[in-house]
């Protein structure tokens, strides 16, 4: 039997890589008991809506890669495409949180947009060989299951 990350490597089409990635992480969010709503166009800057407690939050979702040892990252800009060609935009404010998949470790991450670098982030599953902290963004600190009870805080503003 194929382990996902074999499978994502043979998915060769980013778009169905993406698709792959929004059924899994859609799957994640319903086995948590938590209500999925999703855009009947695609052209909008989120690919699902969460419902906790009564309280929407828009999600972009993203497929990990590997960056270098010990991490994978993602983009934090969305790509859309128009009549014209493509359109890349950044998500702050279109978008309240990023929901990654990373089929190298098989986990799912829920980021802040407001913790995304521009354009792109890394996540560190492995401690750096050097022990620095310093501007490095665990992924214990965004594991899905951990993260959820961000969607249950009032929001602040």
């Amino acid at each position: 039997m194929l382990d996902r990350t074999t499978c994502y490597e043979n998915l060769e089409q980013p778009q169905k890589r993406g698709h792959a990635t929004e059924e899994l992480l859609r799957a994640a969010f319903a086995l948590r008991d938590i209500p999925v709503l999703v855009p009947t166009s695609g052209n909008e800057p989120y690919d699902l809506v969460v419902d906790v407690g009564g309280r929407f939050h828009r999600i972009q979702c993203k497929t990990a890669y590997r960056k270098t040892a010990g991490t994978v990252a993602f983009e934090t800009v969305g790509t859309r495409r128009r009549g014209d060609g493509y359109d890349r935009a950044g998500s702050d404010g279109r978008v309240e949180y990023f929901a990654v998949y990373d089929p190298l470790n098989d986990n799912q991450y829920l980021v802040p947009v407001a913790d995304a670098a521009n354009g792109k982030m890394e996540i560190r599953f492995r401690k750096p060989e050097n022990d620095r902290r310093a501007g490095i963004n665990s992924a214990d600190d965004y594991l899905l299951e951990e993260r959820l009870d961000d969607l249950r805080q009032p929001r602040s503003g």
